[in-house]
């Protein structure tokens, strides 16, 4: 594909879009392990019915647009960081303020993107984000004329994002996701649960998971009970006299969790067998689909300025970084989790060029040329007169947020916090 042909389909085109089929790495019919979500009967796949070739199919959610983009926004970082391609971003160096568990969080890595909290209570020199001509510019963009996320993340653009803490109360400016990717698995095996109570029925894996644990030194349920620590909560001890509430009434040991059942068995210090279990979880299906779409319809909605060329040609830039993102996002492989790796099942499919009426045709589009076409792109913007710095804009986290990070690590070393507590 040439650069006056990508600028001719965001001019008129619909979409680019591919369809791919994929199947476990380890061959079809291999179980796969998809994202469990909190259930009233504990954790449980996402499972639905939809529409596939003419007919309704039981599909499981395996990689969701919101996981998608993160793994498409990696890619894109790290051709940026490997010198592939010039991607103007933003980026907090948290390791130059001391903390260097952290490391540095780009735009890209941010969830909220370009109007994360993390750049909103960092600074640009001494000057707090927010507040910065930069900042100030950012909060003012909107869909009609979005040039300051352009020069500064044109990545938020591309995947969408959303001014929900600036002015108005969250009414800020929204801007749609240019680029969808989504992976489910089709014709899945299920069973189907009915409420006694109301008679709703659901869906659950007809898949097993099983677990167990051997305790390599032997400890039994019944060696001993285990109390509180007088000294230390979060410690334990063998001995009554040691034990908070003394050893008249001591306190056992509860862990994490404060829950009465088992208190003061081994196992609430980790240690023992852990009884096997099986749980309803994982999965086998037919096929895996994932389905990305470049809407070039969308980006059409977003105007940057009154001059029709200049748009054009961020528009075109855009486009040609939601290739870059879909092709390089191929290239790192598709191992989404523990047990859910994915490979193509016969061959990468075509990248499809949509036209309004329906009409499709295949575009050939490899790495090199993605990336050969990202650089027409980037110059043809810089010519129209957008300043885009490929070298990173480095922010500072403030002193609170340094601080605020600060206190929750020592909370999470100390196990205090966090998940048990329902967070």
């Amino acid at each position: 594909m040439q650069p006056d042909e990508l600028r001719q389909m965001v001019a008129q085109g619909a979409a680019l879009r591919r369809r791919q089929r994929l199947q476990p790495a380890g061959g079809p019919g291999d179980k796969l392990f998809p994202p469990t979500y909190p259930g009233e009967s504990g954790p449980s796949h996402v499972f639905e019915r939809r529409r596939i070739d003419g007919k309704e199919r039981v599909c499981v959610l395996i990689d969701s647009v919101q996981s998608q983009a993160n793994r498409l926004e990696e890619a894109l970082q790290a051709a940026a960081e490997a010198g592939r391609i010039r991607l103007p971003r933003l980026v907090v160096d948290f390791p130059g303020a001391g903390l260097n568990s952290v490391g540095p969080i780009s735009v890209l890595e941010a969830p909220h993107r370009i109007f994360d909290a993390i750049l909103r209570d960092s600074a640009l020199g001494d000057t707090s984000f927010r507040d910065s001509d930069l900042g100030k510019s950012l909060r003012q963009a909107t869909p009609a004329d979005a040039t300051a996320i352009l020069q500064a993340a044109p990545t938020a653009l591309l995947f969408g994002a959303w001014n929900s803490t600036g002015e108005g109360g969250g009414l800020g400016a929204k801007f749609a996701r240019a680029i969808v990717s989504e992976v489910i698995g089709v014709d899945v095996p299920v069973e189907e649960m009915a409420d006694r109570r109301s008679g709703e029925i659901t869906l659950r894996s007809a898949g097993r998971r099983t677990g167990s644990r051997i305790d390599p030194l032997g400890i039994i349920k019944e060696a001993a009970r285990i109390y509180e620590h007088k000294d230390n909560l979060k410690d334990w001890t063998l001995d009554p006299a040691e034990a908070k509430g003394g050893p008249k009434e001591p306190n056992l040991y509860s862990g994490k969790k404060k829950s009465s059942g088992d208190a003061g068995s081994p196992a609430k210090i980790n240690h023992g067998n852990i009884a096997p279990s099986v749980d309803q979880l994982g999965v086998t299906c037919a096929y895996a689909l994932q389905t990305q779409v470049l809407t070039f319809a969308g980006l059409r909605r977003l105007r940057f300025g009154t001059d029709e060329a200049k748009t054009l040609a961020a528009r075109t830039y855009l486009a040609a970084l939601g290739i870059v993102a879909m092709i390089e996002g191929n290239r790192q492989g598709m191992a989404l989790r523990s047990r859910c790796d994915l490979v193509c099942e016969d061959g990468l499919a075509p990248l499809e060029l949509v036209a309004f009426d329906g009409s499709t045709r295949d575009v050939e589009i490899d790495a090199e040329a993605a990336v050969r076409l990202h650089e027409a792109a980037f110059e043809a913007a810089l010519a129209a007169g957008f300043a885009l710095d490929p070298d990173p804009v480095i922010l500072k986290p403030q002193a609170k947020l340094v601080e605020l990070i600060r206190l929750s690590q020592q909370k999470a070393l100390a196990d205090e916090g966090g998940e048990a507590d329902g967070n």
